[in-house]
């Protein structure tokens, strides 16, 4: 109940905001992250620079395939949050516009390495690692065992008592299936994803939803990146946060301005804003538990520390282009989706 109440206390603030009575919005941002960081981060945007901004919060791969469809005429001016490996994706078909971003020498060495990987065209605002969550009180409730890693998910036990989300429209969902390629071997990965099928009971559009479901006791188990398990459990739901034991993958979070932005001057403000301490502040403000790009940024509390987790070597070049994407996505259809 405390996390709906913060919720509705921000997403008010958002409604005020955007009952300014100024005519129109200066800048577009589609926003990859939870709904509560996307309306901390148009407040204090608008509240810094006086300028309002319109920002709607979607799921990564449905960002992708809104900038896709608009490259003729692109309605948006920046993406902000979702996983980095479609940005890189979004970057590789030209759909993005170059950009040096004022923090960039500030920034820590992954983030440093995602920007030179895009070519500049996309930078990191974050980074959290995969896992998943169960509901404490609903386990002991139907007297099963404690998962701790990627395979235990296959146990009958957990049959119709997982949720995950869809890769087709989840960047969460798609981090899971690459780092599963990575993890197991692609033939393997598949596999086990056709075994875990059978637990799942839902494919969510988004891939905060699984962890929320289970935070709330609607299924008994969410995969979902830790960060956002962490945020639940803060709000007092009865989560237990697993880092599996084969080892996880990661995604690093990303901002980029859209190719062709009606707004472009503005796009690189609010791009400089987003890198720069006081704009990653507002994720720790608002609940989010990601660790931030920018060293000056300040650590949040409860951040999963990353550095004690047995992390694949995420191969961002490969899975954020385009036909390597567009085939794990058609065999997953194929071979996992197709058999529901």
């Amino acid at each position: 109940m405390r996390g709906i109440t913060a919720f509705s206390a921000v997403a008010a603030l958002w409604l005020a905001s955007a009952g300014t009575g100024i005519a129109a919005s200066s800048l577009t941002v589609l926003c990859g992250v939870d709904e509560m960081w996307c309306a901390a981060m148009k407040t204090a945007y608008e509240a810094k620079t006086g300028v309002e901004i319109s920002v709607t919060r979607k799921s990564t791969g449905d960002i992708l395939n809104q900038i896709r469809a608009e490259k003729a005429a692109p309605t948006v001016d920046v993406w902000w949050g979702g996983t980095g490996d479609t940005h890189l994706q979004a970057g590789s078909e030209n759909l993005l516009e170059p950009y040096q971003p004022a923090h960039e020498r500030d920034m820590l060495p992954w983030a440093q390495n995602f920007f030179a990987m895009s070519g500049g065209r996309s930078a990191g605002i974050y980074a959290g690692a995969l896992g998943f969550a169960y509901n404490a009180d609903l386990l002991r409730e139907l007297k099963l065992p404690a998962p701790t890693c990627w395979k235990d998910l296959t146990d009958i036990a957990y049959r119709g008592r997982i949720q995950s989300g869809n890769p087709n429209s989840s960047g969460t969902a798609f981090t899971t299936l690459a780092t599963l390629v990575q993890l197991f071997g692609e033939d393997e990965a598949f596999r086990y994803l056709a075994a875990l099928n059978h637990n799942i009971e839902r494919y969510t559009p988004s891939g905060s939803a699984p962890i929320k479901a289970a935070a709330r006791g609607e299924t008994l188990i969410g995969i979902s990146f830790m960060h956002d398990a962490v945020t639940q459990k803060q709000a007092g739901f009865p989560l237990v946060i697993v880092a599996p034991c084969e080892g996880t993958g990661y995604e690093i979070g990303a901002v980029s301005i859209v190719k062709g932005a009606r707004n472009i001057e503005e796009a690189k403000r609010f791009v400089d804003f987003a890198l720069s301490p006081e704009g990653q502040g507002t994720g720790a403000a608002s609940g989010q538990n990601q660790v931030p790009s920018n060293a000056k940024s300040g650590l949040p509390l409860a951040a999963p520390d990353i550095s004690m987790i047995k992390m694949v070597d995420y191969d961002f070049a490969t899975f954020g282009s385009p036909e390597e994407r567009s085939r794990l996505l058609r065999r997953f259809d194929a071979e996992i989706a197709a058999t529901n």
